[in-house]
């Protein structure tokens, strides 16, 4: 028989190594090959069963191929519907900015226009970025120390993490960082710190084109804005002339339980982004939310090839349909967040708060263990043991759990119990202090 390993060699990872760049990062912590996916489980081709935490780092809040999504794309895709349709206007489209109305706008009274960026979050960063300068003629943005909102040039201003600003290159300029709510301690309000320094003329802060800010910030470790900074910071940005864009990329969607994670903070963002879970399926989608009066954009402005993705409007009207137009998820995502939260803050009450504490919101909660290389370890060791989990914050030092959001409870509290066993076999193993 001729030998076919090639190049390769032939190990179980050896086309990867071969072939795909360095710059891969997820696959590191979870050193497997998957084949098959369903619910909250992944299978790998050697045959384990691994219970999924990640979920496309919020991409899949409705689990693996779920049936009622799977279905709806099968359908339109056996009667030859259209794939891609750059902005031409489509059936699938339509349908899915009907139920995007009805469902979700109408409700809530909102009044927004849906425009359609390219595939990914960072794309509709960059447009609403974009967009704020174009309507107040402005060129500074407000964002905040421990945010992420893609690694595209514009949007990488605006992002934090010193790793992937440096990434870049190139200065990287037109972004105010501002401190998050607590960034300062509890004593510190820092939206009145914002109001004070753009009342300032010699601040040397320049007036903002917009303020962009997540209500929960996923890749920064966790932090939750309290709904009264989130209210103070909106009501500076309107005192100061500048529009509120709210990153909605990993928490929206149900994963803080409501569509949107601002809706308990009562805000009417004057833009939102939304892209991950928007599609339901894990499809390439992405969104901007934008109050109807702002909509100044003229045509061909900004574009993208692929913002006429029809399998994603057919999936994200399917989850509409069956997810939103009851309060059923809603409900249920805040019962199952309040059950991670109790075991999560179970857990590190066991040991030296000052070295483990819990953290977040919803389903989008994690325990930070203060160091990186603890983490590592925590993530690694319950990979080995069945369970794919991801590392957030400055350092990498917060481990997230992002469930689906239809996960069975025995699912769940399977996969929080080999948590806490790989925390506590790692913080042993380090000689961290117990509580």
């Amino acid at each position: 028989m001729t030998d076919r390993s090639g190049p390769y060699g032939g190990d179980e990872f050896a086309t990867f190594h071969h072939l795909e760049s360095e710059v891969r990062s997820y696959a590191r912590r979870a050193p497997a090959v998957f084949t098959t996916a369903r619910g909250a489980q992944l299978f790998a081709r050697d045959g384990t069963v691994y219970l999924d935490f990640l979920m496309g780092c919020s991409s899949l809040n409705y689990g693996h191929n779920p049936p009622e999504l799977k279905s709806a794309l099968a359908e339109y895709i056996a009667r030859d519907g259209i794939t891609h349709s750059l902005d031409l206007y489509s059936e699938a489209k339509e349908s899915f900015l009907r139920e995007l109305d009805e469902t979700i706008f109408r409700p809530r009274q909102l009044d927004y226009v849906v425009q359609f960026s390219g595939p990914t979050g960072a794309n509709a960063v960059e447009a609403a970025l974009k967009l704020a300068r174009k309507i107040t003629g402005r060129s500074n943005i407000i964002a905040f120390t421990n945010g992420f909102h893609g690694v595209s040039l514009g949007a990488l201003s605006c992002t934090g993490n010193r790793y992937h600003r440096a990434a870049a290159g190139q200065l990287l300029g037109g972004v105010t960082r501002l401190p998050y709510d607590g960034y300062l301690g509890s004593s510190v309000d820092t939206a009145d710190y914002l109001d004070h320094l753009l009342s300032d003329p010699s601040s040397g802060v320049d007036a903002p084109a917009a303020v962009i800010v997540e209500t929960v910030q996923g890749e920064g470790g966790l932090n939750v804005a309290g709904p009264e900074w989130l209210q103070k910071l909106a009501a500076v940005a309107r005192r100061h002339g500048a529009l509120l864009i709210v990153d909605e990329i990993q928490a929206g969607v149900g994963r803080t339980d409501a569509f949107f994670s601002f809706e308990a903070s009562g805000l009417r963002p004057d833009i939102v982004t939304m892209a991950k879970s928007i599609s339901g399926y894990g499809l390439p989608m992405a969104v901007v939310l934008i109050d109807r009066l702002l909509d100044v954009w003229q045509p061909g402005e900004h574009t993208g090839t692929f913002r006429g993705n029809c399998h994603a409007f057919v999936t994200a009207r399917a989850a509409l349909e069956h997810f939103w137009r009851t309060d059923s998820l809603a409900a249920s995502v805040r019962e199952k967040g309040n059950l991670v939260k109790s075991r999560l803050d179970r857990i590190a009450q066991k040991y030296d708060p000052d070295r483990v504490s819990a953290k977040g919101r919803g389903m989008m909660r994690g325990i930070d263990l203060k160091s990186g290389e603890v983490a590592g370890q925590v993530v690694s060791t319950a990979f080995q043991n069945g369970l794919i989990l991801e590392a957030a914050g400055p350092k990498d030092e917060v481990v997230k759990c992002l469930p689906p959001l239809v996960i069975a409870e025995d699912q769940l509290s399977q996969g929080l119990d080999i948590l806490e066993d790989a925390i506590d076999s790692v913080i042993g193993s380090t000689g961290h202090m117990a509580a």
